[in-house]
C-alpha cells in the first residue's frame, strides 16, 4: 500500500528558477522532504547498487501531511444564463455518441443549483432521463454504443415535458428510437448556476456523473434566451464559442479528446483543419486527467551555481517513501560542459502509469514469463484515477491520446522495477537511463542534462560537442527532430545509447505545460487511431511513425527499430567493417570479437528493443555497420510495420532479420554519429566495475567526439 505520493510542477528547471512539490500523505501524517541527486537508480546487487547523493537545500525539512485526492474525468462548463425567467420553460438539444450507454448516472448537460434547474443524463435501462428537482422523466429506450443520436428534452411554460432520441444512421428494427411526452408538472425553476457538459456539479462544488462518449452541437434555450455551442471552435485551445447572442463561451476541463470525428464525418476529409464541421465533437471520458490540481507543499528556489543533473525530492513517512524526479538544467542557452545528456521525458510520459500487464491479454505471451508486480503497480491498478499511459485505453475502450506529468507517475522513479524489462535488472525508461548517468560519473565526463521539453522549446547550444541520448528516446516532436538535426548540421556529434529511438511523432501543447499528444496513425501499439482521427488536436500535425512521415530513425542515427523481445538479452559479433581505419578509435584497446555477452538487463548488451541499419530508410551510404547481434530467442519478433505479410518463421531464432546493429557515420558537417542499436546496451556499462569492452567502446567514442578534432 502506497502511503505517500507526489509530483512537481516542473520536469526541468534552471538555476534561479523555482519548482513546487505537491505531496499526498495517505494517513495525513507529517513527511520528511530531502533533495537528492540521483546517480544510479538500479537496486540490483549484481551492479553498482543504488546511488543517491544528498543535497544541502533550503527546502529540506519536515512538512505537515495532508491526504490529497484526484478528481479524474473530463467535462466542460459555460457561464450562467442572465435574467432567467422561471415561467418560460426550457429546451435542450444535442448530438451524442455514447460509448458506454448501459451505465447509469452519465450526465450529458445540465444547469442545476440545489433543487432548481435540470440535468439530462443516461440512466442504464431507463435510458435518456431528464431530472428536474426530485422528478425524473425517462424514455426507457436503449441506446447503442458508438452510434450517433439526436436527443431533445424540454419543459414547456405550462409544465409539459417531452423527451426524444433519434439515431442518425440507424435501422428502424434496432429499436433505439423513441419520443415521449409527459403530463404537466409544477413550473420549471431555472438555475442561477452555469451550464455543465458531461458531468454534474454537486452542491459542495465537486463533480459526479461523468459521461463516456462524444457530444456535438449542444444548444439550450431558457425563456427567450438561446445558447448554441460550437465544439469545433478553438480546437487547439481550451475554449469553445457560443454562437448565440449572449456569447456564453465555454471552457473544457481535464482534456477530453478533441480533433475527433463528429456525426457528419463522411470520410471525405481526414484533417480537422480543412473541414472543422466534420470534427465538431468532443470525446469525454470518466478517466481523463490532465492536472491533479494539488497545491504546493514545498517550493525550492534553485540556487545559482548548482550542477546540472538528475535530481529528486525524496519524501518519506514511517512506512513508505516516494521520489519526485526532475532535471536541473544549465542556464537556458548556455553550456557548462562539452556533453549534453537529453533525458527522454516525452517517452517517460508515453509510458506513465501504464497498466498493460494488468489489462492486456497478451502481456505474459509478449514477456514469456509471469509479470512481477511492484507495490506501485498494484496501487495503480486499484487507483485508476491517476490516469493511464499512451499504451492504455480509456474506460470505454478508446485509446488514450494525452499524457501529463501533472500527477503522480509511479513508474517514473529511481528504484522502480518494470514488469516489461526482462530478467536481471528490470529497468525501463527513467531508471534505465541512470545506468548512463552513473557511467558518465565513473568515466569522469563533465556533462549537462536537459529534458525533452527543453529540447522541444529551444535549439541545442552550439557549444556542446556531443549530445547523448537515453536508452529509449521513442517519442519525438517535430521541433525536437529539428533541433537534433540543427545540432548535427552545426558540427555536433550524436551518441545514441539506446534502441527504438526517434520513432513516434508526438505533439506538445503550446500553452499547457507538461502534456503530450499521440495519434497512433496507420499502425498500433496497444491501440490504433480510429479512422479520421490521425491529426493531432494540439497543432494539427499528422501523427504516426516518423518512418511514415519521411524521417525514419535511420536518417537520424543510422539505425531504426526492427524488433523486440522481453525475456533475455544477447551479444554482438564484430563485422569486417570494424577493422576500417575510420573507426580504429572506437575499438582501441578492444580485442574481443564477441561484444556484450554480459549486462544487468537480461544478461547481455543486445536486448529488449533492437535497431538495425537500412539504406532504403535513410542509413547513409558511407555508414559502417560495425557489429551485429545474434543468438536471440524465439521471443524476439519483428515490428508490425516491417512484416507486410505475416507468416511463420520470422522470430529471431529462425530468421536473422531481427538483430541489433552498431552503426557509425560522419555527418559531413564535422561531426559524427554512433548508434548502439539496443536498449540493453547501457545495462552492460557497469560490468566488472566498469572495466569491460562495452564501457571502453562507449568511452572511446565519447572522448573522440569531444576532443575538438572534428571529422
Amino acid at each position: 500500500m502506497k502511503t505517500i505520493l507526489g509530483y512537481s510542477d516542473q520536469i526541468s528547471v534552471p538555476p534561479g528558477g523555482r519548482i513546487g512539490f505537491k505531496v499526498s500523505s495517505e494517513n495525513a501524517v507529517p513527511f520528511d522532504l530531502r533533495i537528492v541527486r540521483i546517480r544510479h537508480g538500479d537496486v540490483n546487487p549484481e551492479g553498482p547498487g543504488y546511488r543517491e547523493m544528498p543535497v544541502d537545500a533550503a527546502v529540506n525539512g519536515q512538512y505537515a501531511g495532508r491526504r490529497r485526492g484526484i478528481a479524474s474525468g473530463s467535462y466542460a462548463t459555460a457561464p450562467a444564463f442572465p435574467g432567467v425567467d422561471d415561467a418560460s420553460g426550457f429546451a435542450v438539444s444535442l448530438l451524442i455518441c455514447p460509448t458506454l450507454p448501459g451505465r447509469a448516472g452519465q450526465v450529458l448537460l445540465g444547469s442545476r443549483d440545489g433543487e432548481a434547474g435540470f440535468y439530462l443524463s443516461l440512466e442504464g435501462d431507463d435510458g435518456l432521463t431528464l431530472t428536474m428537482g426530485e422528478e425524473r422523466f425517462s424514455l426507457a429506450c436503449k441506446l447503442l454504443a458508438w452510434r450517433w443520436y439526436k436527443v431533445h428534452a424540454s419543459c414547456a411554460p405550462g409544465g409539459e415535458v417531452a423527451l426524444s432520441q433519434v439515431p442518425l444512421r440507424g435501422v428502424a428494427m434496432d429499436g433505439d428510437s423513441a419520443a415521449r411526452e409527459f403530463a404537466p408538472r409544477a413550473g420549471f425553476r431555472g438555475a442561477r448556476r452555469g451550464v455543465t457538459f458531461a458531468a454534474r456539479e454537486t452542491g459542495d462544488g465537486e463533480l459526479t456523473g461523468f459521461y463516456n462518449g462524444k457530444i456535438e452541437a449542444p444548444a439550450l434555450t431558457i425563456g427567450d434566451v438561446r445558447a448554441a455551442w460550437d465544439f469545433a471552435g478553438d480546437m487547439t485551445g481550451l475554449t469553445f464559442p457560443d454562437t448565440g447572442a449572449l456569447g456564453l463561451h465555454g471552457v473544457i476541463h481535464q482534456l477530453p479528446a478533441r480533433g475527433v470525428t463528429g456525426h457528419g464525418w463522411d470520410g471525405s476529409e481526414f484533417d480537422w483543419r480543412r473541414d472543422p464541421a466534420q470534427y465538431a465533437a468532443i470525446h469525454f471520458h470518466d478517466d481523463d486527467i490532465y492536472d491533479a490540481g494539488w497545491p504546493d507543499d514545498a517550493v525550492w528556489e534553485i540556487p545559482a551555481g548548482i550542477s546540472s543533473g538528475l535530481y529528486a525530492a525524496r519524501v518519506r513517512v514511517a512506512d513508505d517513501e516516494d521520489y519526485i524526479p526532475f532535471v536541473i538544467t544549465p542556464p537556458h542557452g548556455t553550456a557548462t560542459a562539452p556533453v549534453l545528456l537529453v533525458l527522454p521525458t516525452a517517452s517517460y510520459l508515453a509510458y506513465a502509469n501504464e497498466h498493460l500487464a494488468f489489462d492486456a491479454d497478451l502481456a505474459e505471451r509478449v514477456h514469456d514469463m509471469v509479470p512481477v508486480f511492484t507495490p506501485a503497480d498494484i496501487y495503480l491498478s486499484a487507483h485508476r484515477e491517476f490516469g493511464g499511459s499512451l499504451y492504455d485505453r480509456h474506460t470505454d475502450g478508446s485509446g488514450i491520446y494525452y499524457s501529463s506529468r501533472l500527477r503522480p507517475i509511479l513508474n517514473m522513479r529511481p528504484k522502480y522495477q518494470s514488469w516489461l524489462a526482462g530478467s536481471g535488472s528490470a529497468l525501463w525508461q527513467l531508471n534505465a537511463d541512470t545506468h548512463i548517468i552513473d557511467w558518465l560519473e565513473e568515466s569522469g565526463f563533465a556533462y549537462d542534462v536537459i529534458s525533452d521539453e527543453d529540447l522541444h522549446r529551444r535549439p541545442i547550444p552550439a557549444a556542446y560537442r556531443c549530445v547523448v541520448t537515453g536508452t529509449h528516446p521513442e517519442y519525438m516532436s517535430t521541433a525536437m527532430q529539428a533541433h537534433i538535426a540543427g545540432f548535427k548540421q552545426g558540427g555536433g556529434s550524436l551518441l545514441s545509447l539506446g534502441g527504438n529511438g526517434f520513432y513516434w511523432r508526438i505533439a506538445f501543447h503550446e500553452t499547457l505545460p507538461g502534456v503530450i499528444e499521440l495519434r497512433r496513425a496507420e499502425v498500433g501499439n496497444g491501440w490504433i487511431t480510429p479512422p479520421g482521427e490521425a491529426y493531432h488536436s494540439f497543432n494539427g500535425e499528422y501523427g504516426g511513425l516518423w518512418r511514415r512521415l519521411g524521417l525514419a530513425p535511420q536518417v537520424v542515427t543510422g539505425a531504426g527499430f526492427i524488433g523486440q523481445g522481453f525475456d533475455v538479452s544477447s551479444y554482438y559479433r564484430r563485422l569486417p567493417a570494424s577493422a576500417d581505419a575510420r573507426v580504429a578509435f572506437i575499438f582501441e584497446g578492444v580485442e574481443e570479437d564477441v561484444l556484450g555477452d554480459f549486462g544487468l538487463i537480461g544478461g547481455g548488451a543486445a536486448g529488449l528493443e533492437l535497431d538495425c541499419a537500412d539504406a532504403a530508410l535513410g542509413t547513409p551510404a558511407h555508414a559502417l555497420v560495425l557489429a551485429r547481434s545474434e543468438g536471440h530467442t524465439r521471443n524476439y519478433l519483428p515490428t508490425v510495420e516491417t512484416l507486410l505479410i505475416n507468416y511463420a518463421g520470422q522470430d529471431a531464432a529462425q530468421s536473422d532479420s531481427v538483430r541489433a546493429e552498431m552503426v557509425f557515420f560522419e555527418t559531413g558537417y564535422g561531426g559524427a554519429v554512433f548508434a548502439t542499436g539496443s536498449i540493453a546496451w547501457a545495462g552492460a556499462l557497469s560490468h566488472a566495475g566498469y572495466e569491460n569492452h562495452i564501457a571502453r567502446i562507449t568511452e572511446n567514442v565519447l572522448r573522440r567526439f569531444c576532443n575538438g578534432e572534428g571529422f
